[in-house]
């Protein structure tokens, strides 16, 4: 994994446990996203560009903080911008 749960729980500001295995869940989630607007098949090649854990920590964030009314379309769009360095025209 790129991030690790205490990376993301410093990042989050979260200091209880709690949400640890929801924390774990969003994690993976976001670095599978991640990897889907890239287009790229393995983590390690999303770990080459610069902004992939800057990537992986604000979808994390962005699940985590909104739950309930996430706009996964403006997700998509914003996860571009930050992965256009590596994203492949297609698969």
């Amino acid at each position: 994994m790129l991030v690790t749960l205490d990376e993301m729980k410093n990042y989050l500001r979260v200091d209880f446990s709690e949400d640890d295995e929801l924390l774990q869940r969003l994690i993976s989630a976001a670095e599978r996203l991640c990897m889907d607007v890239a287009r790229v098949d393995e983590p390690e090649k999303l770990a080459e560009d610069a902004n992939a854990k800057a990537a992986v920590m604000y979808t994390t964030a962005y699940l985590y903080e909104h739950r309930e009314e996430a706009d996964h379309h403006a997700l998509t769009l914003t996860l571009r911008a930050l992965l256009f360095g590596i994203r492949k025209a297609g698969f």
